[in-house]
């Protein structure tokens, strides 16, 4: 049987646009794991990896025009973000060539023979070594730098892994585009192109994540798909670490003190960060706990005024739209939920951005309002009216895994004035429940920073590691020790001279 075609389809209208590629059969994606496995080696050298890295930001930058306006063309995310998405990606590169270069990542540590220690301490030598092939599951909304050139990409290439990226459905030309100029940087700095493979299809998605080469995978996208791969990568005979990230509700409290100090401000931020990208960013607030006093009203109309003026929006594809309105309309019928401003259907290919309301008391006890606990990927968020601390703690202690929680408060209340501790007691209740805490803040955007923390307690991510900033590249490397070994047989990253001037911590001090 002919393998199925991989169309790529315009979602302002529904229509196909070209074919680009075809499914990858079995034998495909043994191929290009194969392929990637025999290459491993060609990304040994630290120096030709960073100028490799730093030779692909060159040549995506070189092709934005092209490959911003094929992007653009599959996911109607318009020019000005992506344009701003794929600097953001050619500057991850970048910054991981850095990492690779500095070579802290690598962790060196050298404990000489003690014999007086309990027990004795023989010749240790401690360093990190790539784990091999590294399969990537490319996200929908971010078709740049969580795709195939995206951060898992980066990150796995940095620790010296080949990847075999699994490209999304919604935009799979710019995947093959993006793919070609990877390959091209790879042989203009002397590697296989084999570093980086592509294969489309779901069960290739399957297929990849159980190849006995496939050493460890890198996901972000449903909660349901990631979780199937994660079940998948535990299952095989050797099971493999699964980094994945798969969904959070972001949730945000607003004190009475803020809401009454600068409620406006709030109301119009939260629909700033609510609509941004048309909903679809994974850091979305979708569940704000506001009070029920008049700085809460003084929120919701700011809300309402600015949610109410925002314009109708494409979703990614059109099986995100019809799940969006209609998660929206089941969520609108709950008992004792209102829309102050309806989100839903605008016609057969938009969306209009809204916001429901609820009593927060409804969301604190097991019942038919959990499905608001629920992430509704869109522009729409919750908004729960609470009378009482005791509601925000409620409420907090049901709510799973998250990537951001945040939390507003009054100048007082951030200040510590007067012995006021609430928002540290705030700070202590929403720690539990994320990887990245924000005070005045909201959510949407991610930096790219060493300090970066882009994960959660699970169904946020599978692990607690991060997929943004340069410790991602912990995620595709392996401590290993070698003991009592003469020095022409260690690697040179563990000689005692140290020729590659690396950072490390040598009998208990740190030498720079």
């Amino acid at each position: 049987m002919a393998a199925a075609p991989v169309w790529s389809v315009d979602p302002r209208n529904g229509k196909q646009r070209e074919q680009v590629a075809t499914e990858a059969t079995a034998a495909d994606v043994d191929r290009a794991v194969t392929a990637a496995h025999a290459v491993r080696g060609a990304l040994a050298d630290r120096t030709v990896r960073a100028a490799f890295l730093r030779g692909a930001a060159e040549l995506l930058d070189g092709a934005k025009d092209d490959l911003v306006a094929e992007a653009d063309a599959e996911t109607a995310l318009g020019t000005a973000r992506l344009t701003g998405e794929l600097a953001r990606t050619c500057y991850q590169l970048r910054a991981f060539a850095d990492i690779v270069e500095e070579g802290a990542y690598l962790d060196v540590v050298i404990d000489h023979p003690d014999d007086t220690a309990t027990p004795p301490v023989p010749d240790l030598r401690r360093y990190k070594v790539p784990l091999g092939v590294v399969a990537v599951y490319s996200a929908s909304n971010f078709p740049f730098a969580f795709s195939v050139p995206g951060g898992d990409t980066a990150s796995a290439l940095a620790a010296g892994c080949p990847v075999v990226v699994k490209a999304h459905p919604d935009h799979p030309g710019t995947s093959e585009r993006v793919a070609a100029v990877l390959r091209a940087a790879a042989a203009r700095h002397g590697l296989p192109e084999d570093v980086v493979g592509l294969v489309h299809g779901f069960d290739a998605g399957v297929k990849l994540v159980r190849h006995p080469l496939v050493t460890a995978a890198g996901f972000t996208g449903s909660v349901r798909g990631g979780r199937a791969l994660f079940d998948a990568a535990a299952a095989r005979p050797v099971p493999i670490p699964f980094h994945g990230e798969l969904g959070s509700l972001n949730p945000v409290v607003v004190t009475e003190a803020a809401a009454a100090e600068r409620g406006e401000q709030i109301g119009t931020g939260l629909a700033g960060s609510m609509t941004l990208g048309v909903g679809q960013f994974c850091v979305k607030p979708g569940l704000v706990l506001a009070p029920a006093g008049a700085g809460g009203d003084r929120l919701l109309k700011s809300l309402t005024e600015a949610v109410g003026a925002t314009g109708a929006g494409v979703l990614l594809d059109h099986r995100m739209r019809d799940n969006f309105v209609a998660g929206v309309a089941e969520r609108a019928q709950l008992p004792d939920v209102s829309a102050p401003v309806t989100p839903g259907a605008a016609d057969e290919h938009t969306v209009t951005a809204g916001f429901l309301t609820v009593p927060a008391g409804h969301l604190a006890d097991e019942g038919a309002h959990d499905l608001l606990l629920e992430e509704c990927f869109g522009p729409v968020t919750v908004v729960a009216r609470y009378t009482d601390d005791a509601e925000i703690t409620a409420v907090l202690s049901r709510l799973p895994g998250n990537l951001t929680a945040t939390v507003h408060l009054s100048e007082d209340e951030a200040a510590g004035a007067a012995g006021d501790d609430r928002g540290t007691r705030l700070l202590a209740e929403l720690t539990p429940l994320a990887g990245r805490v924000l005070v005045n803040g909201w959510p949407t955007g991610v930096a790219v920073a060493p300090a970066q923390q882009h994960g959660g307690p699970y169904p946020a991510t599978t692990s607690t590691s991060t997929s943004v900033g340069g410790t991602a590249i912990e995620r595709w490397l392996r401590p290993v020790v070698y003991q009592n070994t003469p020095e022409a047989l260690l690697p040179p990253e563990l000689h005692d001279a140290n020729p590659l001037g690396l950072p490390r911590r040598c009998d208990g001090r740190l030498e720079h």
